[in-house]
């Protein structure tokens, strides 16, 4: 099981992309036409073989409009992560009492949506790509986008909460045991829990230990 995506959640789509383009060197590389199932629009931007995804509401009741609120603003919504065997994963999350609350596919790739009350911090996605270095959800040219001046990997997600260790206890079990790419963290911006940082790689190390607070998340380079 690999971390490969992290969406974000903003009420301007397109001031957002910028801002984390202009900030991490990036550069659009899809913008996913079937989020309109849930009300939403989106870009997403490679970094490396993984990606970021900014998603915003088109219309009123969304789940994401909801989290806007919710969180006082901006922040992160979802991580995504590349399992080998969709189906185990499903049977898995039968025997731990978590809901799927979407499933479907894309040109290569399947996937799974966690209920959110079920696992906390934030939507957890199960994908399954085939190959396995593919990524259907960025579109077919995604790699002619990949820009790695600035940052080349995404290492990490960090949850905040006012219960740590119950919700770190949560996603253990949900991901199946420790992991180095997600932390979670006491929450102290008074914005409750869900997604408070991301750990970008960075191309140049002397940039290592910078922080970017973009998008109501904080983005630091290591």
């Amino acid at each position: 099981m690999r971390l490969r995506q992290v969406a974000l959640v903003a009420g301007d789509l397109d001031g957002t992309v910028a801002a984390l383009c202009d900030a991490l060197g990036l550069e659009v590389c899809h913008r996913d036409p079937g989020v309109a199932f849930f009300g939403l629009h989106n870009a997403l931007m490679a970094v490396g073989d993984q990606f970021l995804e900014v998603v915003s509401p088109q219309r009123e009741g969304t789940t994401a409009g909801r989290y806007l609120e919710r969180r006082g603003g901006d922040g992160g919504y979802m991580a995504m992560f590349q399992v080998d065997d969709l189906a185990a994963e499903r049977e898995r999350m039968e025997s731990l009492g978590v809901r799927i609350v979407w499933q479907g596919d894309g040109e290569g790739i399947s996937g799974m949506h966690l209920h959110p009350a079920d696992v906390g911090g934030a939507i957890v996605s199960f994908d399954l790509a085939t190959p396995p270095e593919s990524w259907g959800w960025a579109g077919p040219s995604w790699r002619s986008h990949v820009r790695t001046d600035a940052v080349r990997g995404i290492a990490a997600v960090e949850l905040q909460s006012d219960d740590p260790s119950r919700l770190a206890g949560r996603w253990q079990e949900v991901l199946g045991g420790a992991r180095s790419d997600v932390r979670v963290v006491a929450a102290r911006d008074g914005r409750g829990e869900g997604i408070g940082g991301i750990d970008l790689v960075a191309t140049d190390r002397n940039r290592a230990g910078e922080r970017i607070d973009v998008a109501g998340v904080r983005v630091n380079l290591v």
